[in-house]
């Protein structure tokens, strides 16, 4: 199956510093931090990869970058075989950007309060130059809602309903690939699986590719095809979903597996993960879980362990590789 976004060596860095004057009188060096650490991979057309790690990983700079709504600071991400960064045809450019979509976190914050539903979700097709009519009302019974819902606004639904018309927003210009930012850790629980059985069923029968960010790995279970870790922004293992959840091999994978929580293991003692993760101003040498890793040895603390492929999966660890 070919790839439909290609990521090589995707690197972000921000300058998080104080102000010229205060560096100078504080005596202060410039401050970077770097939330995405050469990543490379690829996502196949019609399946859904998954993100996963704890807050401050680079998940959704991964996918603000995907979107273009930030540039990269090293490296590349290729759409349908074209770098939106670099391009310089600007009808090539708009037709890709044509074929991406988001789904933020936040339902009720990415819509605009103050436009009825059917402004809402006829915008994207008006931005390309698409035929608006009846869009807003056939793509709001594709996800549940009524077409009457087209003459309402935000404030007036609940947040399961919003975000299902965030998902209708996202369709509207009948995109390829959407990247969705934990589109459901805002809803109950009971709502959140309806809204992930919606997405599962609009992929299959309309075809879509997911980047799909998340912490919560109940969710991406049931969402991806292939997930993968990140720690400190760079990925740390990579693996089919079956394969990593059968047996995940990092021992930051084992750690967010251990945590996160069973059905069948009531009462069951775990130890708490150790640790946070560290300052990625002034990150650790070597591999940088090591100083939270239970299975550390001496070469984890000088030599950064590169990602590598092991059977079925590519894993950065180097007691996975000797």
């Amino acid at each position: 199956m070919s790839a439909l976004v290609k990521i090589t060596n995707l690197t972000r860095i921000f300058d998080v510093s104080k102000p010229w004057l205060n560096r100078v009188i504080e005596r202060l060096p410039v401050a970077l931090l770097k939330a995405v650490s050469d990543v490379s991979l690829d996502i196949s057309e019609k399946t859904a990869y998954a993100l996963v790690g704890e807050s401050g990983s680079g998940k959704s700079t991964i996918g603000k970058i995907v979107v273009g709504l930030q540039p990269p600071t090293e490296g590349s991400v290729e759409i349908e075989g074209v770098d939106l960064a670099r391009e310089k045809d600007e009808a090539v450019v708009k037709k890709i950007r044509s074929d991406i979509q988001m789904i933020f976190q936040d339902p009720f914050a990415s819509l605009n309060p103050r436009w009825r539903v059917k402004k809402i979700i006829e915008e994207p097709v008006k931005a390309i130059g698409g035929n608006t009519t009846g869009v807003a009302e056939k793509l709001l019974e594709l996800v549940g809602l009524s077409k009457d819902d087209a003459n309402k606004y935000p404030h007036e639904f609940s947040g399961g309903q919003r975000q299902r018309i965030c998902v209708a927003r996202a369709l509207s210009s009948e995109p390829k690939l959407i990247v969705c930012d934990e589109p459901t850790s805002a809803l109950d629980v009971s709502v959140q699986a309806q809204v992930l059985n919606l997405m599962s069923d609009l992929k299959d029968r309309l075809g879509l590719t997911y980047l799909f960010i998340s912490h919560d790995l109940t969710v991406v279970r049931h969402m991806a095809d292939k997930i993968g870790v990140l720690y400190l922004g760079r990925l740390v293992e990579e693996a089919p979903t079956e394969v990593i959840f059968a047996d995940p091999q990092h021992p930051y994978t084992q750690m967010l597996f251990d945590a996160a929580p069973k059905l069948d293991s009531f009462g069951r003692e775990v130890d708490p993960p150790k640790g946070e993760i560290p300052d990625p101003i002034n990150p650790p040498s070597g591999c940088a879980y090591h100083p939270r890793c239970p299975k550390v040895i001496d070469l984890c603390k000088s030599e950064r362990p590169e990602l590598k492929e092991n059977k079925d999966r590519r894993v950065a660890c180097h007691l996975v590789q000797n």
